[in-house]
C-alpha cells in the first residue's frame, strides 16, 4: 500500500495581513485587521487545495485605527469578545476555477458561537524559498459576507436615510504560510 505525502504549514503572521472592510455612512469604507490569528494547514500529495484548514483570530486583536471604534466592535453589539473570544474557519472544498491560481474555498466560519457556510475566492501566488531555507506559498482570500448571519445587528439610523454602517463585510486577506519542520 502506498503513503501520500503529508506536510503541516503554519501562517507567517509577520507576512499575512486578515483585514475587512465596511461601508461607514453609506459613503466610504472603514478599514480593519486582526492582528492574532494561527492557522494550521495539512497538506495532502503536495495539493494545497486539497487539504485540512483550519484558521482562527482572536476577536480581541481586532484594531481600525480608532480605539473608541474597537471598543465597541469587542462589546456585546459585535464580537462579545468576553464571551467569544475566538473567531475561526474550517476549510470544507475547493474547486479549482482556472489555470492561473484561481479557486473557490467553502468552510464553516464561526462568530459568536454562530456556524454559517462561506464561499471565499483564492488566488495562488505560488511556493518560494526564502534566503533562510523557509518554504513559503502565497494566497490572496477575498469574499463577502452579510454581517447579521452572526447577530451582529448594532446600526444607527442616518437622518438622512440609510444606516451608518452596511450588513456587508469585505473580507480580504493577504496569507504567507511557511511549511513546518
Amino acid at each position: 500500500m502506498e503513503t501520500i505525502a503529508k506536510s503541516n504549514w503554519g501562517i507567517d503572521p509577520n507576512h499575512s495581513e486578515i483585514a475587512f472592510k465596511v461601508k461607514h455612512l453609506m459613503i466610504t469604507n472603514v478599514k480593519g485587521v486582526f492582528k492574532e490569528f494561527e492557522a494550521s494547514i495539512i497538506i495532502t500529495g503536495g495539493e494545497f487545495m486539497t487539504s485540512d484548514i483550519s484558521f482562527s483570530l482572536n476577536a480581541a486583536s481586532v484594531d481600525t485605527g480608532t480605539a473608541d471604534r474597537d471598543t465597541h466592535l469587542k462589546s456585546p453589539d459585535f464580537f462579545d469578545v468576553e464571551n467569544h473570544r475566538k473567531i475561526t474557519f474550517i476549510g470544507k472544498e475547493a474547486k479549482k476555477v482556472d489555470d492561473e491560481g484561481n479557486y473557490i474555498l467553502t468552510g464553516d466560519l464561526t462568530i459568536k458561537g454562530i456556524t454559517r457556510p462561506v464561499k471565499l475566492d483564492v488566488e495562488f501566488g505560488g511556493v518560494m524559498k526564502d534566503p533562510w531555507g523557509n518554504e513559503k506559498a502565497g494566497y490572496s482570500i477575498t469574499g463577502k459576507i452579510n454581517r447579521k448571519d452572526w447577530d451582529l445587528n448594532w446600526n444607527a439610523a442616518l437622518e438622512a436615510g440609510g444606516l451608518l454602517v452596511s450588513d456587508e463585510v469585505k473580507i480580504n486577506c493577504d496569507i504567507q504560510l511557511v511549511k513546518q519542520a
